[in-house]
């Protein structure tokens, strides 16, 4: 890791970053997926800021939003005009302090950033997977990253952390490997899917399987269903904002604000919101695989914490887990709305579990844990800080 002095005059990043990969499950050892498919070898593409204490006692776990991956924080080049997605949490003297921390972040089994997914190469026949890959669910991404952490040495985390899909990913590793968790934040998540998110992922999902290029999943070496990905990426991203978000940010403003009422009457994007959500589009289709897109909304949509080992109760679920929690929520994301949250504390609370909540204020919705927040750093760093002072650390 090398100091990047262009991008952090004030010291505050991680400097230039590697992203390095892990290989397991080499046959016959192959991963046991959910789906009862084993899988194998599986190469997950991780990152990793600060340094490892000599117990390995000071290991935090950050996982990754749907669209995400391995690169939440520092730079990739001299030149890498961008930091990782997690930047204004992740670094020196941030809510996860690197100079105190070793923080780790891996990108999830079926995803399209490095690990293994529909776009690897199947060594059974020399060619992308495509729609052969397997059904994977939370569990089976939990699953790859239990393998990771395990392979860098560390027996337990100090705590895991993540927002939306990456909170469903906390809550499973409380209750699947309950021994390596100290403590958990839970960000702007849910136990499961409503019927309103499943049904805005369909409707994404569809847009890419009605795309001529889909081809079935076989586009590899041809056209890529770029067009269906990017309408996807539209519905996801319209999801992720709130109505005020929206508001403030486009109204009713046209693209060309000199003709105010003069509409051109046709259909090309003529509102400022509507080129806003084809710029988005368009964006992603150039970094993320429309198979993966397919994949990974399912998996979501399959997560039911509540059914984990068929417990079927939320309270008997969360009597599994032994890790002290801060479920933190968004007062504008209707995504994932606070009463989920709730619900979580909830059954959190009546299993004995050392739990608090924070609905924090915020008008950009369900994105809120993405973005630089005063309140979400302090919560963030208190609690880590307690949680290294309960496992008789001293921090310094």
């Amino acid at each position: 890791m090398s100091e990047y002095t262009d991008h952090d005059p004030d010291g505050s990043t991680v400097g230039v970053v590697e992203t390095k990969y892990y290989t397991f499950a080499e046959p016959p050892d192959e991963l046991l997926l959910d789906c009862g498919v084993s899988l194998g070898p599986v190469t997950l593409a991780y990152e990793t800021y600060g340094c490892l204490n000599a117990d390995k006692s000071n290991a935090v776990l950050v996982l990754h939003a749907l669209t995400g991956d391995a690169h939440a924080a520092g730079y990739h080049s001299d030149r890498d005009p961008k930091p990782g997605w997690w930047e204004s949490m992740i670094g020196p003297g941030k809510g996860l302090d690197t100079d105190r921390y070793f923080v780790i972040s891996s990108n999830v089994l079926a995803g399209c950033m490095g690990s293994t997914g529909p776009g690897f190469i199947n060594p059974e026949t020399g060619r992308p997977y495509g729609l052969s890959f397997p059904f994977i669910t939370i569990s089976d991404m939990v699953k790859a990253q239990k393998a990771l952490v395990t392979h860098l040495g560390i027996k337990r985390l100090l705590c895991l952390m993540g927002g939306s899909m990456g909170g469903m990913q906390v809550l499973q590793w409380c209750v699947q490997y309950p021994d390596m968790v100290v403590s958990a934040i839970p960000m702007a998540t849910t136990m499961r899917h409503s019927a309103l998110a499943i049904a805005f992922n369909e409707v994404a999902r569809q847009a890419i399987i009605s795309d001529p290029n889909w081809n079935k999943g076989d586009y590899y070496s041809g056209e890529k269903p770029n067009v269906g990905l990017s309408v996807a990426r539209m519905i996801g991203h319209i999801t992720y904002l709130s109505d005020s978000a929206m508001r403030k940010k486009f109204g009713r403003r046209l693209q060309n604000e000199q003709d105010k009422n003069d509409f051109s009457y046709d259909f090309n994007a003529e509102f400022q919101v509507e080129s806003y959500l084809h710029h988005q589009g368009a964006k992603f289709v150039e970094r993320f695989d429309a198979n993966t897109f397919l994949y990974i909304t399912r998996a979501t949509d399959y997560f039911d914490l509540t059914q984990f080992k068929g417990l079927g109760m939320a309270l008997k679920v969360f009597s599994l887990a032994t890790a002290k929690f801060m479920v933190i929520s968004f007062t504008s994301d209707w995504l994932y709305p606070t009463y989920q949250s709730k619900e979580m504390v909830k059954a959190m609370k009546k299993s004995g579990l050392d739990v608090c909540f924070c609905e924090i204020e915020a008008e950009c919705g369900h994105d809120a844990f993405l973005l630089p927040n005063e309140r979400l750093t302090r919560l963030v760093k208190g609690f880590i800080e307690s949680a290294f002072i309960d496992i008789g650390q001293r921090v310094s």
